[in-house]
């Protein structure tokens, strides 16, 4: 049964490349962070565990799930008695995957989501996932994201109508001096991505950042959870740390907000349909 009430929290963090060891020390005390405040669920970033490596360190810092990094995790969201959810390298036979792992509170591996969108360099390291995740937990409906996969609408809806209540993104958007400064590519417009995901769907988002600079690409920051009207519930900038919002599935609070935007019931999915997309 679900709570229908609890404390979601999103974790900012600088992830130090290759190092897991220190970067799961980092998770442990953002999480315990977490914890103390009340937490039920934590939110951590894109490939947390590793930070962002090139092709030649991925085979090296790749492991299996389970294994000895999603045990770890799994271990830190069993001594804080919460869900955790967190982005690591995944090797499967000969392919890597972007992975995020769903830990549970007695300790166990919930679920394991392997991304589906892939921008630029990414296509060339890891395979995509090829379906969605939606975990029914006694929290509620999680749905799992990351980074890129928030970019697309069709997806977040596809996930919204298999029944997810909470949209978790772990994520690492990136900007360079060319983006920053001709197109204006800021932690903003992301904040803006997860409200107008909430806003659409009438559900949350929590999406997790990462902070710091790395190979020319600097991490945005401005994690966040946003509720089903878009408003942001909280929000951060570029500092690490944690912050943390009540997340209120209770069908009676929901009613009032999906009486006056009836978004997914006006769909007309029937005018929708051999609709052809314009190519790239």
């Amino acid at each position: 049964m679900a709570r229908d009430m609890f404390k979601t929290a999103v974790a900012q963090m600088a992830s130090k490349a290759g190092d897991v060891r220190a970067n799961l020390d980092t998770i442990e005390s953002l999480v315990n962070e977490a914890s103390g405040r009340g937490a039920a669920f934590v939110v951590l970033p894109e490939l947390a565990t590793t930070g962002s490596v090139g092709d030649d360190r991925i085979s090296v810092l790749a492991e299996p799930i389970p294994g000895d990094t999603s045990s770890a995790l799994c271990e830190i969201a069993k001594t804080n008695s919460l869900y955790l959810a967190c982005g690591i390298i995944e090797r499967a036979g000969s392919a890597y995957h972007n992975t995020a792992v769903l830990c549970g509170p007695g300790g166990s591996l919930v679920a394991t989501y392997r991304k589906a969108h892939f921008f630029s360099s990414e296509k060339s390291m890891f395979s995509a996932g090829q379906g969605l995740c939606v975990v029914d937990t006694d929290l509620g409906k999680i749905g799992l994201t990351i980074c890129y996969d928030l970019v697309f609408p069709e997806y977040i809806r596809a996930l919204v109508l298999s029944g997810a209540e909470l949209i978790a993104n772990c994520t690492n958007w990136v900007t360079n001096e060319y983006q920053s400064t001709e197109w204006g590519w800021s932690g903003d417009q992301v904040q803006a991505l997860a409200r107008t995901r909430t806003l659409k769907n009438g559900i949350y988002v929590a999406m997790a950042d990462r902070i710091g600079a790395a190979s020319g690409w600097q991490s945005l920051g401005h994690s966040c959870i946003a509720g089903p009207s878009g408003r942001l519930l909280v929000q951060m900038r570029e500092e690490a740390g944690v912050v943390d919002a009540e997340v209120n599935l209770t069908p009676e609070y929901l009613a009032g907000w999906r009486s006056i935007a009836t978004y997914l019931p006006d769909r007309r999915p029937e005018i929708y349909e051999g609709i052809t997309t314009r190519p790239a």
